[in-house]
């Protein structure tokens, strides 16, 4: 990879993570679905179907430009299986235009060197693949034996960074597997990150003494980074609750490919409105009341986000905030007045 491109990306994301420190107005990590469609069907998935068609690259056009308006840093496409719309190496370059950094989620069927070239190009920042086990069976085909030839092509042509994430628990048949996906992460060079399978509702399932061993050993190798920023894993590995403010709908956004706006991809519907429609009085609203899933919630992505604001602005309950709103939503002036009151 050339140095130049990982200065240029270093400095980037030097840039957005002051900014996110600097002010709590803006979010900082939006998913992004362009197609629900996939091309796997593995069991433990809700995230997925067989028959949806990509969403119109004008649409996706329109809501990566209105993530640029509410001046979003971070924009990670998921799915679904992502690669699968024709058009997505121009939504890639639509985000980079913008100046936000552009990150993909991928099963890892459809790196080609051409593909892979082709995302150089558009200019992608970072990408993630999750590999649940080292043969295929009936729970998931992204297995290590199917995707090593697409990891070595990555290896060998990606200008941008890749990481492969494990996982363990849910269960998962052999969680010694998880190890070997993770030493093959970074015998390729690639950064490597274990996950929790949570249940349909994003919450913890609890793991197995061998599962917690496995999950520690992963933890403990390769290089730190963002990515393995996910220390509050460590309290529900152990079937405890973890205490924090979850800031979904403000600081991370989950827009799906009807283009409404959710807490996070196993909170759908919630608050369910569209990115067209969606204000800054909507963000301070999530921003400032608390999430009843958090205790046990394992969704990393939205726990690294919300991390950048766990030292201020402590949350009051919904209920609270309406009866603060007359039964309504807070004016954007008095949200600054309820903080202070806590």
């Amino acid at each position: 990879m050339p140095k130049a491109s990982s200065f240029s990306r270093f400095t980037r994301g030097v840039k957005h993570t002051v900014k996110a420190f600097a002010s709590t107005k803006h979010p900082v990590l939006v998913h992004i679905v362009p197609m629900r469609r996939c091309n796997l069907s593995c069991t433990y998935c809700n995230e997925y179907d067989k028959t949806s068609d990509p969403v119109p690259i004008e649409e996706m056009l329109k809501r990566i430009d209105r993530l640029a308006e509410f001046g979003t840093s971070v924009v990670t496409i998921s799915g679904g299986e992502p690669m699968l719309h024709p058009e997505i190496f121009e939504i890639i370059a639509r985000i980079r235009h913008h100046g936000m950094i552009a990150g993909l989620i991928s099963n890892g069927y459809y790196f080609q060197p051409k593909r892979i070239e082709k995302l150089n190009e558009a200019g992608l920042d970072y990408l993630q693949i999750s590999i649940d086990n080292v043969q295929p069976d009936d729970v998931s085909k992204k297995s290590l034996k199917v995707l090593d030839k697409k990891l070595q092509n990555l290896s060998e042509y990606a200008k941008f960074k890749v990481n492969i994430n494990s996982v363990v628990g849910g269960g998962v048949k052999n969680p010694e597997e998880a190890l070997t996906i993770a030493n093959r992460a970074i015998e390729l060079g690639f950064s490597s990150t274990v996950g929790v399978i949570h249940d349909e509702m994003g919450l913890n399932k609890g793991l197995t003494d061998r599962e917690k061993e496995v999950y520690k050993e992963i933890k403990s190798k390769g290089a730190r980074s963002y990515a393995r920023w996910n220390w509050f894993q460590d309290k529900l590995v152990e079937g405890e609750e973890y205490e924090w403010r979850c800031r979904a709908g403000a600081r991370y956004l989950y827009v799906c490919e009807d283009g409404l706006v959710h807490w996070c991809s196993q909170q759908r519907g919630t608050p369910g409105i569209s990115i067209h429609e969606y204000t800054r009085e909507h963000m301070e609203r999530e921003y400032i009341t608390e999430k009843w899933c958090a205790p046990t919630c394992t969704i990393q992505c939205v726990h690294q986000v919300g991390h950048l604001d766990a030292w201020r602005d402590k949350q009051i309950s919904p209920s609270d905030y309406d009866k603060r709103n007359g039964g309504g939503r807070l004016k954007k002036e008095t949200v600054t007045q309820v903080l202070e009151t806590k």
